[in-house]
């Protein structure tokens, strides 16, 4: 599985790869602003993204959820402040509040494999936040 990283935060991006490539899957891409994202999003053809709502360009994060999922691409949102994600998530499967534990990672990487590879999904993890 290829996965898009879209985080203006060096390091968390750094370790997000670390998580994605232990669970066996490939980074797409990292992007920083909206409009990389928007690139890679049709250069890379990820299967999954983590993106966080504030980026360089400001909280423009929602706008690349939105772009993932009218590209049918599962997406979860990674950020410290879940208050600013819509009531409908904006098509996200879920999301991840900052600061977050490597576990919490770990175990949203399994549930998305599971949503992606379309496999019976099980329970959404403690770590993911999932829409009502």
């Amino acid at each position: 599985m290829n996965v898009l990283i879209v985080e203006d935060e060096v390091l968390l991006a750094m370790e997000l790869e670390s998580e994605v490539e232990a669970s066996g899957c490939k980074v797409a891409g990292f992007a920083a602003d909206s409009k990389e994202a928007i690139a890679l999003i049709q250069s890379a053809r990820p299967d999954m993204a983590f993106v966080d709502i504030h980026l360089l360009d400001g909280p423009t994060g929602i706008d690349v959820g939105k772009r993932l999922a009218a590209e049918g691409i599962p997406y979860v949102f990674v950020s410290g402040n879940l208050k600013r994600i819509p009531e409908d998530f904006a098509g996200a499967i879920g999301a991840i509040e900052k600061p977050y534990t490597m576990n919490g990672i770990q175990n949203a990487l399994q549930y998305l494999k599971a949503v992606v590879s379309g496999v019976e999904t099980p329970s959404a993890p403690a770590s993911l936040k999932v829409p009502a």
